[in-house]
């Protein structure tokens, strides 16, 4: 897929960043899988430090959306490592976007789906599954809600309620 960069999306779209129709989420996200841009309608989690329903989540076709995951920041374990990447990659989603952590690093950057993460933990998480879906979410920077479009490249993460042309 090949997808306008987000620098040119903001300079597209100045209007609707100053409306807020179209917002930029803060710059603390690195990029993890093989496919360092993505594009899709968001698909949203909230959870903390349990992956249980990421799991879930990524069984399900993605139909190329991107599951964004609220994990409330926390530094403390993965909610994403490389057979969950794997997974994504074979049913169909985009990329994966996570206010948390990832590990498996290697294992995720042979996975060709996005996938853009806070940091790396070795630690994996519990699987209670608990948490709650499509529902919307704080992530730094921005609140998203589910069937918004996420745009992701090198240069940062946009948040529009709206497809971008």
């Amino acid at each position: 897929m090949t997808m306008t960069p987000v620098t040119d999306l903001c300079d597209l779209h100045e209007d609707k960043l100053v409306y807020g129709s179209l917002r930029v989420l803060a710059p603390v996200f690195r990029s993890f899988g093989k496919r360092a841009a993505f594009a899709g309608p968001a698909s949203t989690l909230k959870v903390f430090e349990d992956n249980g329903l990421v799991r879930a989540a990524l069984e399900e076709q993605g139909a190329g959306r991107v599951l964004v995951i609220d994990g409330g920041g926390s530094l403390r374990c993965a909610l994403v490592g490389g057979n969950l990447g794997k997974l994504a990659e074979e049913n169909g989603w985009e990329g994966i976007l996570v206010n948390g952590c990832v590990r498996d690093t290697r294992e995720l950057a042979e996975c060709n789906v996005g996938i853009h993460a806070l940091a790396v933990h070795p630690r994996k998480s519990i699987k209670k599954n608990a948490g709650q879906r499509e529902v919307g979410v704080q992530m730094p920077g921005a609140y998203i809600q589910s069937g918004e479009w996420i745009y992701a490249d090198e240069d940062g993460v946009l948040v529009s309620q709206d497809k971008l042309v």
